[in-house]
Parts: structure tokens; C-alpha cells; sequence
């Protein structure tokens, strides 16, 4: 007897299929191979005597380590063989502390290899089952691992030849971020008690004694990403006390907390200047991730570079001249810069944009805010066509604690090419809109942001080169979800056609399978299903398929344990009892975001004839 439904990969459908269009080619220069000819380039890390940088480059269907000298020149490749890996899952590699080594994640272990590759990477971890984001100690030896233990995730301390660990703080609840002092005889790290998910705690670990002690601690708090200053006399943490996501700053001894930034604006990353003087802050504003430099002391913010781009991952120089970021925007894919702190000047270090995409007409959005069913602005980015077609594509973004900002996307610019206009909703819960925003849809999932979602159509009606009849949305993960419950509650019927990829349509079932992350993340919203199972229930479209009419594209991992393949299963056998007309495809292999070339292309093609054949004249 098996405890799961099996499910093979499959292609199943009920009504009529999408089937090709000959009448509608490509647009000319455009086609679905190139804009997935570009091979991502992510996670860097500068060295520490910022001559070099190690980044994560998506090519050779793999997701290996790579690194490169910041004056300019060849990458050379440090892992052979490392998988390919969803990137919002992966991690940078990290350098030691004296710049020999560098220490990253392969196969579920953490891995070490000297930064002149003079050997292949050896894991470090095999005394457990799985292991991730690694932290080296001072002495550029000793390594901080995570992994999990008894359903909740550990801190261990070990080293680079795999010494049997110890585990920091065996306290009962998650420990995460580990960050030790300069001098390695403390070690700031993240709690998250069982009993208050909504709280994470900042606390001290001493490697000499194995004490713990509390230095923040409040309920339904979260203080989290510690960073000791160089002199090791503060820690500098994000918190949202403020109704915001500032920088504090507490001392080792747990006196003098204060709020340093007085932004009121979401602060996403930040590190400390090498002579402890200033900070380097991402700062989110109305769907841009700006680079800006914080007064130590003052908290004074001055902006260093700023646009319709989003910046991430600021690091120092040893000197203090300049900084490497992570850039991209909505015509330039992600890449590694140096940003002078006098100035701003920056130089692209990677180039992973084509040329093929490069002279493509590439389009940037503008940020727009619309009134929802209750009267609260919802953000959005709209995105033009050069050439509208009278089509529109309402997509909401996945998380729902995320946010869909002037960033890379390859397919939404193809679409653009097309003719489409393209929607893409921050609606309530998502994030770098300030705490109030973000936690609108707690315990309210389902119900609130479909409506904003509803309302974004609703908004494409006012523009005069929208067709209100030939208006689709598609998500992916929680847009997925929201896909769902646009087609199943609403009675205006405003949506003609729907794509859900990896979606849900019933958030208990979803829970009860899912990894113990996701669950967690879920009750962390919407409390458990024992004590809130009206909640669960009203978030949940799977009651109310009966009321969609607009046919359904569904696509799916059979290796997802996010949003399980049982999920779309679900929402399938529902669709075939009430009779709509659907489209359903799985595939073998893949995870919660597809990870294959080949599945790439398969899910594309399948998206494109679907929305030409429902949306297009």
C-alpha cells in the first residue's frame, strides 16, 4: 500500500486542446530558443582582498561555481559537476576568511575547495544526512553548517577536514544565519521558537563555554541577519519595529538597542564599510531595489546608485573604494558590478546578455497603483508593448511574501514582442511596501489579494487599447494559487483563459503534503488548520471550481515538495467532475521551478499556443 497517489508524467486534457496556429509566427528576431539562450549568472562573493569574485553561473545544464579576477578576465571554472539548482534555493560560495578556500553547497553537503581549484571539491558534512549555508570561522579552519535535526534546523560547528560537529544552541525551535564575532568567540545567530512563528530572536553563542544568551526577544517580532561591525562592538540586524524593514544596532551585551535608519522604506541588504563608519543598504522604493550608503552613526542614508534597476548583495572592498553588487533591470539581465563609493561609477564585471537579446526593442515598465475592492493602493508594474495586440496578461507573482519588481524576464519581453500587455500585481502580502502591506493578507489568503488581482483586469479595462475580452492571467507557485481563485470567484468572469504553474487550489490539502518549511511558512500566516480551519478553508478555491468558465492550463514538477504534484492532481479531478475544459501536463524530474532545458521550452511552447489560441483574433 502506497501512502501517496503515484503520478506519472502525463499530458491530459478535457475539450478541445490548443493546437498550433499557423497563422501566428514568432515575432521576427524572436523565438522561444533565444531568450532561453541566456545562461544566469548569480551569487557572487568578493574575495577578501578584493581582487576577485566567485559566482554561480547557470550553463552546461549545471549550476557550477565560477571566479573571475574584478581588474578583468577569463572565469575560471571551480566545480565540474555541480547540479543545476533553483536559484532562489542556492547560495554564494563563500570565501575563507585568508582567501585559500571557498566553501559552497554540492549535492545536498557543503563542499571545500582552495580557490586555485588544485583539487575537485570534497564535501565536509557526510557525519549527517544533508547540510547547507556555510559560514567560515575567523581562523579561516573552523566552518558553520546548517542542517536539520528532529524536524527543526541546527547550527553545528565543524571545520574544513570534517571533524565531527558540535551543535550550537540545542534549544527546541530553528537556528538560523549564523554570523561569529571578528574575534570567533561569539557567535550571533537567529531563533525561531516553535511557539511563535512570527518571532525570531537574535542570541549570542560562546565557543568557549557553549553559554547562549538572549539579546532580543519579543513576540511576533522578527529580528534577523545579524552583522557584527569590524570592531566587533555592535550588531547591526533588520527588524520591522518600526512598521518598516530598518537596520538596528544592539550591542554584544544586549544594551543600547536603537533603530539606526529612519527610512520608512524596506531595507532588503546591508554591510558594514570596513572601517565601521558607514553601512551599504539596498532600499526598496516603488519596485526598484536602489543602492545607498548609511551613516553609522546618524543613520543618515545618502543614495549611491538609484533607477529602475534592482541592486543585491553589497560587499566591501578591503580599502573601502568600491562595492560589488548583483544588477539587473527590465532590459538587462543579472550581472556583477563594481560600484565606486565616490561616485557611483559602476563596470560590469560579468556579461551574460546575448547579443541576439541585446538588439532586441526590450521594454521597461512603469510602476502604477490601482484602488482595490476596499480601497487600498495596490503597486503594480505595467509594461507596454511597442505594438499592442488588444491582449493582456495578469500575472501575480509566487511567494505571497514577494514582490514583482523592474527586474529580468525573458518571457514577459517575448510576450511584449507578441503584442501583449503585461499586468503584474504587487497585490496585499507582498513585500517592500512596509510591514502593514506585507502581513494584509494574513490569515486572509484567497480572499483579499484575489481581489486585487481582480481589480488589476479591472484596471486594464480603463486603458483604451485593451480588449476587456481578451484578458489572461497566468502564475506561478501562489500565482499559481491565485490563478485558482481569480477563475473560481469571480463572478464577472473577467478572465478569459488561465495558466497555473505548479499552483494550488486547496491550501489544507497543500499543507498536509508539503516540506516542513513550506508548512511552517504557511502557519506562520495562517496559524494551524486545528486552531484556524476557517481560514484554510476560505482560502481554498477547490469548493468553487464549479464556478470557473474560462479553460485552464495546469503544469507541474512531479519532484515538487513546495507545492506537491497531488496539489494539481487535486484541482484536475475537480476540473473533470464539473466538466471544464483543461489542459493538464507533469513532468519527471522537476522540482518546484523547472530546472531541464528541454522541460524550459516544453512549458513555453504550451503557454504561448494556449494564450494565442484564447487571447489572440
Amino acid at each position: 500500500m502506497t501512502d501517496k497517489v503515484a503520478i506519472s508524467e502525463k499530458y491530459e486534457r478535457n475539450g478541445w486542446p490548443s493546437v498550433d496556429r499557423p497563422d501566428l509566427k514568432p515575432p521576427e528576431g524572436w523565438s522561444l530558443a533565444l531568450i532561453n539562450s541566456l545562461n544566469l549568472i548569480h551569487h557572487h562573493e568578493l574575495s577578501p582582498d578584493g581582487e576577485q569574485v566567485a559566482f554561480v553561473w547557470e550553463r552546461d545544464g549545471r549550476s557550477d561555481i565560477f571566479a573571475m579576477p574584478v581588474a578583468g578576465g577569463w572565469p575560471r571554472r571551480l566545480t565540474p559537476d555541480r547540479a543545476k539548482t533553483i536559484y532562489w534555493w542556492d547560495g554564494p560560495p563563500r570565501w575563507s576568511p585568508n582567501g585559500e578556500w571557498l566553501a559552497f553547497t554540492k549535492d545536498s553537503h557543503v563542499c571545500v575547495v582552495p580557490s586555485e581549484a588544485s583539487f575537485l571539491p570534497r564535501a565536509v558534512t557526510d557525519f549527517t544526512s544533508a547540510a547547507s549555508s556555510p559560514v567560515w570561522m575567523p581562523d579561516s579552519h573552523g566552518l558553520i553548517v546548517g542542517a536539520t535535526r528532529d524536524e527543526t534546523t541546527v547550527l553545528l560547528l565543524t571545520d574544513r577536514d570534517g571533524r565531527w560537529p558540535r551543535a550550537i544552541a540545542e534549544d527546541p525551535g530553528d537556528n538560523l544565519e549564523a554570523a561569529p564575532s571578528p574575534d570567533g568567540q561569539l557567535i550571533a545567530y537567529i531563533h525561531r521558537p516553535p511557539d511563535d512563528l512570527n518571532r525570531l530572536e537574535l542570541r549570542l553563542y560562546e565557543t568557549a563555554t557553549g553559554q547562549m544568551r538572549h539579546l532580543t526577544g519579543t513576540p511576533k517580532e522578527k529580528d534577523w541577519s545579524p552583522q557584527w561591525s569590524p570592531d566587533g562592538r555592535q550588531i547591526a540586524f533588520l527588524s520591522q519595529r518600526s512598521g518598516y524593514t530598518e537596520i538596528w544596532l544592539i550591542r554584544p551585551d544586549g544594551e543600547g538597542m536603537r533603530q539606526l535608519t529612519n527610512l520608512r522604506q524596506d531595507v532588503s541588504e546591508f554591510a558594514w564599510s570596513p572601517d565601521g563608519n558607514q553601512l551599504a543598504a539596498t532600499i526598496s522604493r516603488e519596485g526598484a531595489i536602489d543602492i545607498a550608503l548609511v551613516d553609522a552613526t546618524t543613520g543618515v542614508a545618502r543614495d549611491l546608485r538609484a533607477g529602475k534597476g534592482c541592486f543585491a548583495a553589497p560587499q566591501w572592498s578591503p580599502d573601502g573604494g568600491f562595492l560589488s553588487v548583483e544588477y539587473e533591470d527590465a532590459t538587462t539581465p543579472p550581472d556583477v558590478y563594481r560600484v565606486e563609493v565616490d561616485g557611483g561609477r559602476m563596470t560590469q564585471l560579468t556579461f551574460s546578455m546575448t547579443p541576439g537579446l541585446a538588439a532586441r526593442d526590450l521594454v521597461t515598465p512603469e510602476h502604477i497603483r490601482y484602488r482595490s475592492y476596499d480601497g487600498l493602493e495596490i503597486p503594480a508594474l505595467l509594461w507596454r508593448p511597442t505594438k499592442p495586440n488588444g491582449a493582456a496578461i495578469v500575472r501575480p507573482h509566487g511567494g505571497p511574501a514577494d514582490a514583482y519588481r523592474f527586474q529580468w524576464d525573458a518571457l514577459a519581453q517575448y510576450f511584449l514582442a507578441k503584442g501583449y500587455t503585461f499586468l503584474t500585481p504587487n497585490f496585499r502580502g507582498s513585500t517592500g511596501y512596509g510591514r502593514d502591506f506585507e502581513h494584509a493578507n494574513y490569515n486572509d489568503w484567497g480572499v483579499g489579494d484575489t481581489q486585487d488581482v481582480l481589480h488589476g483586469a479591472k484596471y486594464l479595462h480603463t486603458l483604451p487599447w485593451i480588449d476587456p475580452q481578451r484578458i489572461g492571467i497566468f502564475g506561478s507557485s501562489y500565482g499559481g494559487y491565485m490563478v485558482a481563485c481569480c477563475l473560481a470567484r469571480d463572478p464577472e468572469y473577467l478572465f478569459a483563459c488561465g495558466v497555473s504553474k505548479y499552483g494550488d487550489a486547496n491550501v489544507y490539502s497543500s499543507w498536509a503534503q508539503c516540506e516542513r518549511s513550506t508548512r511552517l511558512y504557511t502557519e506562520m500566516m495562517l496559524g494551524h488548520p486545528r486552531s484556524n480551519w476557517p481560514v484554510y478553508l476560505a482560502a481554498s478555491p477547490i469548493w468553487e471550481i464549479a464556478n470557473v468558465r474560462a479553460p485552464v492550463l495546469l503544469l507541474h514538477g512531479l519532484e515538487d515538495d513546495v507545492v506537491p504534484p497531488q496539489s494539481s492532481e487535486e484541482w484536475v479531478e475537480a476540473l473533470r467532475r464539473h466538466d471544464k475544459v483543461f489542459e493538464y501536463k507533469t513532468y519527471a524530474g522537476e522540482p518546484h521551478g523547472f530546472l531541464r532545458y528541454e522541460t524550459e521550452m516544453d512549458w513555453q511552447r504550451r503557454t504561448e499556443r494556449f494564450l494565442d489560441w484564447y487571447l489572440r483574433i
